[in-house]
């Protein structure tokens, strides 16, 4: 245990960023306490034998030996159960109902600050720090404010909309005022055996991007053969399994067209796809369930705002209105948005502020 004064828990994945931001604090004069989470078992040895992985052994490797540099404590929490039950069974129950999630944004919510900050507290730590790119600030009101990270290439506020202010009071970003390869240059200042370490953009549990693969192994019987459709319900293909689509895909219809086709609906209960045009994939609307602001509250309806529908998708110009008791909004883009798709995330900016976001539910 350590004395709860300037003390901290560094979440740390083995890559550079986290191993920065632990040597970052301990020069700032923090007691830090390194720790892994330790997520996901299933086939270990084959499942991640890329050592950019964050669950790979490789990274537990990289992290302690990061730990012994500088000197500092290091724990592996297990959170397994957690994870399999909140984010790899989410994922699959999402893909289940036709729908695209992004598991990195639930991770971030309920591991990475929910879960992670209950251990810091068992361990005797004030504060918890991870390596997101995202900054933290606070309001005239003295509230926390939620900012993109100084890289635009590289911000994580996207994925951290779910932060509470509780959550914000005890957590620090250490590298989110730098950009990467500042980032990498303190790094090997600092000599960390991790600074020049690759990064993988895959999701941690389906380390080779075949989401299908991983979803038959689970769900063998849901892989039928069904019909595509196009928007006046005819039959032009068949396709073999429905959750090998996502809205906005073009490859694998398999389908001899004039003009390509994209995915534009997917219908579950009926195992249909629905193909149609680029132009039938435009949306001026969207509905976001699960509305989660970061002030605690829905800011001033009537300022501008910009929403990001996937986190690589361009900010977009948009209203916003409340719909329903039930935390539910509608977001009205000025322009018409591809692909606007059940289950992701939408998040709003204002410039560089966090307000909130939710999951896409419809349009």
């Amino acid at each position: 245990m350590v004395s709860k004064q300037r003390s901290v828990l560094v979440g740390m994945s083995g890559g550079v960023d986290s191993s920065l931001s632990a040597a970052l604090l301990k020069d700032a004069g923090y007691d830090v306490i390194g720790a892994t989470m330790k997520v996901w078992d299933e086939g270990r040895e084959e499942t991640f034998p890329d050592p950019r992985l964050c669950c790979s052994l490789t990274a537990v490797e990289d992290a302690l030996a990061v730990c012994e540099l500088l000197g500092i404590p290091y724990r592996i929490l297990e959170f397994g159960d957690c994870f399999k039950v909140e984010i790899v069974d989410n994922f699959c129950s999402e893909y289940l109902k036709g729908r695209t999630p992004n598991p990195c944004v639930r991770c971030n919510t309920i591991l990475k600050f929910d879960h992670f900050l209950a251990e810091a507290r068992r361990l005797g730590c004030a504060s918890m720090a991870t390596g997101h790119y995202a900054r933290i600030d606070r309001d005239d009101a003295g509230k926390y404010v939620l900012k993109k990270g100084v890289d635009g290439a590289k911000d994580q506020s996207y994925f951290l909309y779910g932060v509470t202010q509780e959550v914000l009071g005890h957590l620090l970003f250490p590298v989110g005022h730098l950009t990467k390869d500042q980032v990498r240059q303190r790094a090997q200042e600092y000599h960390l055996p991790v600074s020049q370490k690759l990064e993988s953009q895959e999701i941690c549990f389906i380390p080779d991007n075949d989401y299908g693969a991983f979803l038959r192994r689970r769900f063998p019987l849901a892989w039928r053969e069904g019909d595509i459709v196009d928007l006046q319900g005819r039959t032009i293909g068949k396709h073999r399994g429905y959750m090998n689509f996502t809205i906005g895909q073009r490859r694998g219809l398999g389908v001899a067209h004039a003009v390509p086709l994209y995915v534009v609906e997917i219908r579950p209960e009926k195992n249909v796809v629905v193909a149609g045009r680029k132009e039938d994939l435009l949306s001026r609307d969207a509905r976001v369930a699960h509305m989660h602001w970061i002030a605690g509250e829905p800011p001033d309806l009537s300022r501008p705002v910009t929403a990001k529908i996937r986190y690589r998708h361009r900010e977009a110009p948009a209203r916003m209105e409340l719909l329903d008791d039930s935390g539910a909004c509608g977001i009205h883009f000025s322009e018409p948005q591809e692909a606007v798709t059940p289950g992701q995330s939408l998040v709003l900016y204002d410039g560089e502020v966090v307000l909130g976001g939710g999951v896409i539910a419809g349009t």
